[in-house]
């Protein structure tokens, strides 16, 4: 492998290998820091990255960051990749391509098409050129579309996931707010519980108390319990009424195998989905979750930084259609993001990364309570995100899940951010909405009166 060098100032700085010039560009991260990979000084983080915007975008082509023979998300990638897409811009360095994005050219229409000839490594590359701003208006431009029962993605809009979780799976628990949820207009995306367990008959019970609901009602929406992946597959041979398979995903093989997936099982749980033909207006049918330090934290980075291997989990995330991805941005803890400042340019970088190689990108805008972050720095990453384009955020009741403990976004969130920016849900659901006396004409809340009645009607329904 190359090493790489460049003199700035009076000092030479050498970088071993594309790894360790990947790893020294960098937005900083405490994860990295937590490896021993990252820049030693900001002095040496700008030298990789005049190294780095001089490279050639082929060079990722050419060199592997973790090797074909030792790891099957390389493997993916490489076999996967579209020349042809990849030939309007393979001629151009990291840096040209950082300009280009910006540049009038680089349409939504252009970039749809791109994608299919990006590796993950590109994309990584030419982020972390990129001021905050940068990677907010080309993720601005980048549409991708998914449906199921309802379109997400469409530009204008802006979809929710509604996150009912309960410290025991308790059903009115979970009805309670679920239906607080549905006042609020959220849930468009899809009404997704993560259980307090992964027994198959507590997550079947949930999938049929979502699937009562959503035919009592008529809910133009979808629903998924986030049990692992073989749990979902167990639950459709048996007949249960599912949605959307979940699973966790990461960057590199043996930190998909710390999740207990391969790519294998992946597509298994997707044609196990997909035979069950529930979707009325599409076939996606995979809800991902991935987050930067995952492979870390698993000991399974292979010496590579953390928001690299993060970008890697979209190709994995790419080659099974999903409906939903997203990243659970500050879940991890100040280990890997230390404070709003690591967690808001993760976000950001995520976001861009994800819809530039075409994935359907949602953000899970959160922290934990002792990252060096408060609830005023996620409501400033949720309106950059919103700005960028974002496909979907994840709301809870309060902001505060109180079965993972960690903080996100409330319901008001989300109705703030469609006023505010004029973004309403996904049309099926906003017809929905319109048709139950949830909102009015304009997309604003329905007085209380009529609210309450929905809710007397739903809470009457005794499943």
């Amino acid at each position: 492998m190359a090493s790489y060098s460049i003199i700035l100032g009076r000092e030479r700085h050498v970088f071993d290998d594309l790894k360790s010039l990947m790893a020294c560009a960098s937005a900083e991260k405490s994860g990295d820091h937590l490896a021993g990979i990252a820049a030693s000084s900001n002095e040496r983080r700008v030298a990789a990255r005049y190294v780095l915007a001089d490279l050639p975008l082929k060079t990722f082509l050419d060199e592997a960051l973790i090797p074909y023979e030792e790891d099957e998300v390389t493997r993916l990638i490489v076999d996967s990749h579209d020349m042809e897409a990849f030939a309007p811009v393979s001629s151009m360095t990291v840096g040209q391509f950082r300009d280009w994005l910006l540049s009038y050219e680089a349409t939504t229409e252009v970039l749809a098409k791109l994608a299919p000839g990006l590796t993950p490594e590109m994309v990584a590359a030419v982020s972390k050129l990129m001021r905050n701003h940068d990677l907010i208006t080309v993720a601005a431009k980048c549409s991708v579309i998914t449906a199921f029962r309802s379109t997400l993605g469409l530009p204008g809009h802006l979809s929710s996931r509604l996150q009912p979780n309960h410290p025991t799976d308790d059903p009115e628990g979970v009805a309670g707010s679920t239906l607080d949820g549905l006042l609020y207009g959220v849930g468009d995306a899809v009404i997704g519980i993560n259980p307090a367990t992964d027994n198959l008959d507590a997550c079947v019970r949930l999938m049929h108390l979502f699937d009562r609901l959503r035919e009592r009602f008529e809910i133009p929406t979808q629903s998924c319990v986030l049990t692992h992946v073989t749990t979902s597959i167990q639950a459709i041979e048996d007949g249960a009424p599912l949605d959307l398979v979940f699973q966790s995903v990461a960057g590199t093989e043996r930190a998909n195998q710390g999740f207990g997936v391969d790519l294998a099982v992946l597509r298994e749980g997707r044609e196990a989905a997909l035979s069950l033909k529930r979707g009325t207006v599409g076939d996606n049918v995979m809800y991902l979750e991935t987050g930067q330090g995952s492979a870390l934290s698993a000991d399974a980075h292979h010496g590579v930084d953390q928001q690299t291997l993060e970008v890697r989990a979209y190709a994995v995330a790419r080659a099974v259609k999903p409906l939903l991805v997203n990243t659970v941005v500050g879940f991890i803890g100040p280990e890997y993001l230390y404070d709003a400042k690591q967690i808001i340019r993760a976000g950001l970088e995520d976001h861009f990364c994800g819809k530039l190689l075409g994935v359907p990108m949602g953000v899970d805008v959160c922290y934990t309570n002792h990252a060096e972050a408060d609830q005023d720095d996620m409501d400033n990453l949720m309106v950059l995100l919103t700005v960028a384009g974002v496909n979907f955020l994840i709301a809870v009741p309060g902001a505060d899940d109180v079965m993972l403990n960690y903080q996100s976004l409330s319901y008001h969130d989300i109705v703030g951010l469609r006023h505010q920016f004029n973004r309403p849900p996904a049309p099926e659901f906003d017809a929905w909405l319109k048709r139950m006396g949830l909102v009015d004409r304009m997309g604003r809340l329905a007085p209380t009166t009529q609210a309450n009645a929905f809710a007397r009607n739903l809470l009457s329904y005794k499943g």
